[in-house]
């Protein structure tokens, strides 16, 4: 069977205020070594007014909502599977109909329930001298997660102390000369995919039509390094933290190469679909430098959305759901692009939470296509060439 890649859409944000001072990459599952290798995305006329600029580095929304069944954190409580715990060597296979129903909407009412307390899920408490905000990854792939499943993993090692950041299956750690101390509770990560069945294909070739794709969903566990005994050192080493300086000068050559329209000035942060440019106010603006970049990272999540670019759908009006969709992707975009480059997230507004609650009890799945959405657009952002002048 062929297997063809999910791309989930999103919705972007026109016009932001200015705070200063605040701001499924698992296995494909059909065969289990390609599963575990991947477990490791003035207002203008054309601008709506009220995109906040930055919840971002949090990274974590698509990963904890991600893919159910065991985040242990505020976030996602633990609800590990039967046979999630140290032990069981078998791992998840695809879900049923009904258990991916389960999923979606046991993610979705946690995170409606943090949202409701004034609390944003994609936002976490980082202690830098405790666990360092950057993104969680595979110990033996080097793969990094994406999607919901940074969500679930983030607030997973910020409820448990964990040290750092990465993660394998059972069979990795033992690959890797180790093992899962007895007793320790695995955390449930999923992947999401669409694949053509043999027959399928046959037929549109024969009908001389687009073969039919049908969706899938695979969970597995994974575990922190913190939990097995006897890795290879190279495994437990935790990474080294960059300076401030060598982060800032690595956000100003993202921000280089992406080759988008900046401009500098006024005292508004938006993104222009129709000009298909970004507006940033002078960095002399904010109290802290740090959060310009926070505040252009944003902006530019919704720039990738362009047509010409992720083509995600940014024709919605301020207050309508489609540009509440949006200002959640950009939201995660923004921070799964800080965290990727050391930058910690910080939270500058609230405006949305009402619009994203109306989202997410309208539709169970939209945190999981946002989630997947930022991780598409992160990715684009931070793996681009030097743009062409």
């Amino acid at each position: 069977m062929r297997r063809v890649i999910r791309s989930l859409g999103g919705a972007v944000c026109r016009h932001a205020v200015i705070a200063p001072g605040g701001a499924m990459a698992l296995a494909s599952g059909i065969e289990r070594s390609v599963w575990a290798s991947l477990v490791p995305s003035p207002a203008s006329p054309s601008c709506n007014p009220g995109c906040a600029g930055v919840l971002h580095c949090i990274a974590a929304l698509w990963v904890q909502a991600a893919f159910p069944g065991g985040a242990d954190g505020p976030l996602l409580p633990p609800t590990p599977p039967s046979g999630a715990g140290c032990g069981v060597k078998k791992e998840e296979g695809p879900m049923s109909k009904t258990e991916r129903q389960s999923i979606y909407a046991d993610v979705t009412s946690r995170i409606i329930a943090q949202l409701e307390e004034g609390h944003l899920p994609w936002v976490q408490p980082w202690d830098s001298s405790a666990c360092p905000c950057t993104m969680p990854q595979n110990a033996v792939t080097g793969r990094q997660y994406s999607g919901i499943n940074i969500l679930i993993l983030w607030a997973t090692v910020i409820e448990r102390g964990f040290a750092g950041q990465r993660w394998l299956t059972y069979r990795q750690a033992e690959a890797a000369g180790g093992h899962v101390r007895k007793g320790e509770k695995g955390t449930i990560v999923c992947y999401a995919d669409r694949f053509i069945p043999k027959a399928e294909e046959e037929r549109a070739g024969q009908e001389d039509r687009e073969a039919r794709t049908i969706a899938f969903l695979k969970r597995f566990t994974v575990f922190n390094v913190d939990q097995c005994d006897g890795l290879f050192d190279d495994l437990t080493q935790l990474p080294e933290i960059p300076e401030p300086l060598v982060t800032i000068a690595e956000a100003d050559s993202v921000i280089q190469r992406s080759g988008a329209d900046i401009r500098i000035g006024g005292d508004k942060a938006y993104y222009a679909p129709a000009g298909d440019y970004v507006a940033v106010p002078p960095q002399a603006a904010f109290h802290e430098p740090i959060n310009w970049y926070r505040t252009a990272l944003h902006e530019l999540g919704h720039w990738v959305g362009h047509g010409s670019r992720l083509a995600r759908d940014q024709s919605g009006s301020f207050g309508s759901a489609l540009y509440a969709r949006e200002e959640l992707v950009a939201e995660m975009a923004s921070a799964f692009t800080c965290a990727s480059l050391g930058i910690v997230p910080t939270v500058r507004h609230s405006d949305y939470i009402g619009s994203w609650l109306a989202v997410l009890r309208e539709d169970d799945r939209a945190i999981f296509k946002a989630a997947s959405a930022a991780s598409k657009a992160a990715d684009y952002l931070l793996n681009r060439e030097e743009a062409v002048s």
